[in-house]
């Protein structure tokens, strides 16, 4: 740790408070433990990087004080470049310096879609990180707020203190929602779902994640309804962050992607979902039903034999194990079905050797990937863009943890958009998968004034 230092400073009770903060120093990003209500036990507050690297219609760029560079170079090498030889760890924090930022679906289609993918998209970069040498720790399970600065943060770090201890923060401009638009909607759904069927009948695959686009026009700060929507559906997993365009990332994501720690690798799979109900007795009876579905376990263990199998790539022979299957975990608006796959890395190997054989996730695929791909991208009338990538950080210290980018919007150019979807096997039901569609977008068409109170 030669040259690092960690400072505490005061604990403050509102993270979303402590964010707004620092919000307006360039770079900020916040990957949010959704506490008090849903507490995981650290968040992770970080702002002017010292590097960014960023890519955009297969184009990648790099910035480092100054202007955006072009560069050359697969992508996942170039991460590896810019974090360099691994540095030794900082105890007691998840995160001391590193890549923080996101990974779009669109990265992992180069080997399955050539020479490009002409539908629209949302305007955004496939990927955006940026490398920082400071970052705020709130730990809340000791109640502490910590400051660790590698050196090189100096500048960040007192950008940092001196906002955290600002007397007040902020106050976003009120966010409203204009009229929504879905695409497709339930007639073109219909079409897609029974092409799917059609694909799974002839043997092309056994599992498709089919989604959908939720659109609306917005007037004020996206971070207004940010602090609504994580009132409304606290995670374990969320995450706040602009990206160089200006663009908005609000993500809700219950779903852990990968993370390591030392050599050891966990992923936790999310397939199989219901509604939760106000009814205690019928939210149980939901939740043993998921428990027990039979259609349910069958999409979740093909997902979790994918994922064996892409961890099986970089982890050392025999180590990869099913740790959790099929258990039941609870959030605002739904159950899920999760599972946990385990492993331990080959040595030499590092965290993006991991996330090249892993990525995208296969819980929002299919089964193979490969073919499930070339189905979305067929039936889905608009590139994914950063839903169902990933968000999160790859520490100097070799540690990483991401989430799947799903129950997240994105904020560019005046429209808000959010993707739902699921997993399609041969005995799914198109109203059934409809309806689960707008199950797992309940916050947010609750923000755009639909889908109930």
């Amino acid at each position: 740790m030669t040259g690092t230092q960690v400072a505490e400073l005061p604990y403050p009770e509102d993270a979303a408070d402590a964010f707004a903060r620092l919000r307006p120093l360039a770079g900020a990003a916040w990957l949010d433990s959704g506490a008090p209500r849903h507490q995981a036990r650290y968040d992770i507050m970080v702002a002017l990087p010292g590097r960014e690297l960023l890519r955009r219609e297969g184009v990648c760029w790099r910035r480092e004080g100054g202007d955006w560079i072009r560069i050359e170079g697969d992508v996942w090498a170039l991460i590896a470049d810019m974090l360099g030889p691994r540095r030794e760890a900082v105890p007691g924090v998840p995160f001391s310096g590193g890549a923080l930022g996101c990974f779009g679906y669109d990265l992992g289609q180069a080997d399955v879609l050539a020479p490009r993918d002409d539908r629209p998209g949302d305007g955004l970069p496939e990927l955006w990180l940026g490398f920082y040498d400071a970052a705020l720790i709130l730990d809340h399970e000791t109640r502490r707020a910590l400051l660790v600065q590698r050196p090189g943060g100096e500048r960040a770090a007192t950008g940092i203190r001196e906002r955290l201890l600002q007397p007040t923060a902020p106050t976003p401009a009120p966010f409203r929602a204009g009229a929504l638009q879905e695409e497709p909607g339930r007639d073109g759904y219909g079409r897609a779902f029974r092409a799917v069927r059609r694909y799974l009948r002839d043997g092309d695959c056994y599992q498709v994640n089919l989604a959908r686009a939720f659109r609306c026009g917005f007037r004020g700060d996206p971070f207004d309804a940010y602090t609504r929507l994580r009132r409304w559906s606290p995670v374990p997993h969320g995450a706040w962050m602009t990206l160089p365009g200006g663009q908005s990332v609000l993500s809700l994501s219950p779903e852990r992607f990968l993370a390591v720690t030392d050599d050891r690798v966990e992923t936790r799979p999310i397939k199989g979902t219901r509604p939760r109900d106000r009814d205690a007795a019928r939210d149980r009876a939901l939740a043993e039903a998921l428990a027990g579905s039979p259609k349910d376990r069958a999409e979740n263990v093909m997902i979790v034999d994918l994922l064996r199998n892409d961890l099986g790539k970089v982890c050392r022979p025999g180590s990869v194990t099913v740790s959790q299957l099929f258990g039941v975990e609870s959030f605002a608006s739904v159950h899920h079905m999760v599972s946990v796959v385990e492993g331990r890395l080959t040595p030499g190997t590092m965290a993006t050797d991991l996330l090249r054989a892993s990525f995208p996730g296969g819980s929002i695929t299919g089964a193979p990937k490969k073919r499930a791909m070339e189905i979305i991208a067929e039936l889905e009338p608009s590139r994914r863009g950063l839903y169902c990538g990933a968000i999160g950080y790859i520490g100097y210290d070799g540690t990483m943890d991401t989430s799947i980018t799903i129950r997240t919007a994105v904020c560019a150019d005046g429209v808000m958009t959010y993707r739902a979807g699921g997993g399609l096997v041969m005995d799914s039901d198109e109203a059934e998968e409809y309806q689960e569609t707008r199950d797992k977008a309940h916050a947010f068409l609750k923000l755009a004034g639909e889908g109930g109170d």
